[in-house]
């Protein structure tokens, strides 16, 4: 049996072997991460499996950012629109031993169900577009992260339909308040 709780602070050390484990050496240069420099991950979202003698199974990570709407151009008025707040889902992980058992799938819908509970409007990561829509994410044509990255494997989830309608811009680092659960 695999119980789905909160990650807290004593986590930290084992979920980031968890994904030293799982993915690529150097992970952290990826640019995601400098959106997660010194910006703690959202307490409540942020989750753990554990088995039933306690053991990491998986762990689930989101961060706010913001995307930053494009400055205009040359002879164009200034933007009067104020940055958009969403969730960087990711990384979501799972122990080689516990793979293929439907436990990433888990981690990700029971997450998006809270952030939706806790009001998060929108959700965006960086991933495979064939294995994350099953859980509804799409393409995310204007939003652009920063390089290097492939532009094809930048997706968005909206809690309702319309969530991302018009929203364009650069993805930058968190610069809100601290976030409580």
């Amino acid at each position: 049996m695999i119980e789905l709780m909160a990650e807290q602070p004593g986590d930290r050390w084992e979920v980031e072997a968890l994904y030293d484990l799982c993915f690529a050496p150097g992970r952290e240069a990826l640019s995601s991460y400098r959106l997660r420099d010194d910006v703690p991950p959202v307490p409540g979202l942020s989750q753990v499996a554990r088995d039933e003698l306690g053991i990491l199974a998986g762990a689930i990570r989101f961060w706010p950012v913001h995307i930053e709407p494009p400055s205009p151009a040359a002879g164009d008025l200034p933007s009067t629109s104020d940055p958009v707040t969403a969730l960087l889902l990711g990384p979501v992980a799972v122990h080689p031993t516990h793979q293929g058992e439907g436990l990433g799938g888990s981690l990700i819908r029971d997450s998006l169900a809270k952030a939706a509970e806790q009001g998060w409007h929108r959700v965006m990561l960086v991933g495979d577009a064939p294995y994350y829509s099953r859980f509804g994410f799409e393409r995310l044509s204007d939003v652009e992260m920063p390089p290097p990255t492939n532009p094809e494997r930048v997706l968005g989830l909206g809690a309702q339909s319309g969530a991302w309608e018009g929203v364009r811009g650069r993805v930058i680092r968190w610069q809100g308040a601290e976030l409580t659960a």
